[in-house]
């Protein structure tokens, strides 16, 4: 009967120290190429908004809709945009800016650009609404 205690609290012990691990691990980092909606594009995103190309937002393959991340250029300049969307669907490709996050990136005269983008935590007041959006 005492073994069970012992093997019950190495497994809280063990559940704890890999929660610890995962929340201490650190941003989740990706790199690659960007491109950026075509200037003449109007329609629906995959989460069902509509393309706003104002508005500073990307589209990711697999990142949940809604999560925030900052994309940072060769340059140094960066951008924080909401994931609401699905792509890019190129190979070797990470991701699809809006022409608001491309013109911020100042690459909209390259077409493509290579960049890093950081996962943030996410702050929103709502599940559908990020802050200042």
């Amino acid at each position: 009967m005492q073994w069970k205690l012992y093997l019950a609290s190495g497994l809280a012990l063990l559940c704890g120290v890999a929660s610890t691990q995962a929340e201490s691990g650190g941003a989740k980092r990706l790199s690659g190429i960007a491109a950026f909606y075509d200037t003449h594009y109007k329609g629906a995103t995959a989460s069902g908004e509509r393309y706003d190309p104002n508005k500073y937002t990307a589209a990711h393959k697999t990142l949940p809709f809604g999560t925030r991340l900052r994309v940072t250029a060769k340059g140094g300049r960066s951008v924080e945009v909401v994931v609401n969307d699905r792509g890019p669907f190129t190979k070797g490709r990470i991701l699809d800016l809006s022409l608001a996050a491309a013109k911020a990136l100042r690459m909209t005269d390259r077409g493509l650009m290579p960049v890093t983008a950081e996962i943030q935590p996410a702050t929103f007041t709502s599940a559908s609404t990020p802050p200042g959006r």
